[in-house]
């Protein structure tokens, strides 16, 4: 199943997508494997869970393929100082976590997975955890539709 946008041309959508656009976020980066991310944002207050929001699932969804359902479930996040300046998410999905996850999910069952994005200001330090719940399970014959 080919995909709708190949990883370049997504971040350029992103980058130009009101709601990023408007509020200082910035997707520098999306690895033309979907195994890693990178996005910026320039301090504009509230924005810290906004810049983070969807990469997790559009990373996770991508590097599985297309025989998957993956969606967000479920988000929460820590502020542990104020975000000065600009501060960077990365985010970088490994081989173990794949192959979890298919092995979760391998009998068709629903598998639920928490990941973690720490939100870093110029000088390293983490101002932000972010955590996303994801909802992945292998799609089945009526999924695929």
């Amino acid at each position: 199943m080919p995909r709708a946008l190949d990883p370049r041309a997504l971040r350029r959508v992103m980058n130009v997508w009101p709601p990023f656009l408007f509020s200082g976020v910035h997707v520098h980066r999306i690895a033309e494997d979907w195994r890693s991310a990178e996005v910026h944002l320039r301090s504009r207050g509230g924005n810290l869970f906004s810049m983070t929001d969807p990469f997790w699932m559009l990373l996770t969804m991508n590097a599985l393929g297309g025989g998957y359902i993956v969606w967000d479930r479920a988000g929460e996040i820590e502020f542990l100082k104020p975000g000065k300046g600009r501060v960077v998410a990365r985010f970088a999905l490994d081989d173990a976590t794949l192959d979890e996850i298919r092995a979760a999910t391998a009998g068709g069952e629903k598998h639920l997975r928490w990941m973690q994005t720490e939100v870093v200001d110029a000088g390293g330090e983490v101002v932000a955890r972010v955590r996303k719940q994801l909802y992945i399970r292998r799609k089945r014959d009526r999924d695929r539709q």
